[in-house]
């Protein structure tokens, strides 16, 4: 890990960019540290274009006295094309925009090879994050793609509470891991979201193992969600990180 850059926020949170191998990603650190780490999964729209949402959430994150870390996903934003996710992408959308069903292998093909690319690079930041100063357990997950955060709560031992947002496609595949998970889980739902899957995330909520899982559900479109929703998921942290 490689830091490339670091400034003091008006509140006091330090934020410094930094680059893991050819990952690119920002790390929020609040003023008190040794603090907790809640890594904040962007949306495949790249860090740059979602950096106003992520660094609220740090900025929050930052006051219930949390670090906060988000990484690129592969192939979005600064790092270098995925012309195979690029073809899937339109496969979907060609389907959505037909009126179709979308079929089980478009989803396939979107979703399992980021899940892939993604756990790995997510649990190598996270081995870099918490050999530093001031970054130590418990960690937490926080975010979509939700099937990233579904197979990161598999095989990640580290994490002990993930809030996961209901927004994408669902593999049938995704949907069987999900029996496995079994760390406490709050999991927002847009009702009216119009590239989600309602269904999907539904059954995905269904099959998740946990003893402690929260389905909040709100009504309006992807990115409504609202101020309650997400005060009520920094909750869920302070319960099981602190």
């Amino acid at each position: 890990m490689r830091f490339t850059s670091e400034r003091r926020l008006d509140d006091a949170v330090v934020e410094r960019e930094f680059t893991l191998g050819e990952i690119p990603g920002i790390l929020w650190t609040p003023p008190s540290v040794p603090a907790p780490l809640i890594l904040l999964s962007p949306p495949p729209l790249g860090l740059r274009k979602t950096y106003s949402r992520l660094a609220d959430r740090a900025r929050h994150a930052a006051a219930d006295g949390f670090a906060t870390a988000a990484i690129e996903l592969p192939g979005s934003g600064e790092r270098p094309r995925w012309p195979a996710a690029e073809r899937a992408l339109a496969d979907l959308r060609g389907a959505l925009e037909a009126g179709g069903p979308v079929g089980e292998e478009i989803v396939d093909n979107l979703i399992l090879p980021l899940v892939d690319r993604a756990v790995p690079e997510w649990q190598a930041a996270l081995d870099a994050l918490l050999g530093l100063p001031g970054i130590g357990g418990p960690v937490g997950y926080s975010g979509g793609v939700i099937s990233i955060g579904t197979r990161l709560a598999v095989v990640e031992p580290r994490i002990s509470a993930a809030v996961l947002f209901a927004g994408s496609f669902v593999p049938r595949a995704i949907l069987a891991e999900a029996r496995r998970v079994t760390i406490p889980l709050h999991v927002l739902l847009q009702w009216d979201d119009e590239g989600n899957d309602r269904q999907a995330a539904l059954d995905l909520f269904d099959a998740f193992g946990s003893e402690e899982k929260t389905l909040h559900a709100n009504m309006g479109g992807h990115t409504g969600v609202p101020q309650f929703a997400g005060d009520a998921a920094a909750q869920f942290f302070a319960r099981h990180l602190k």
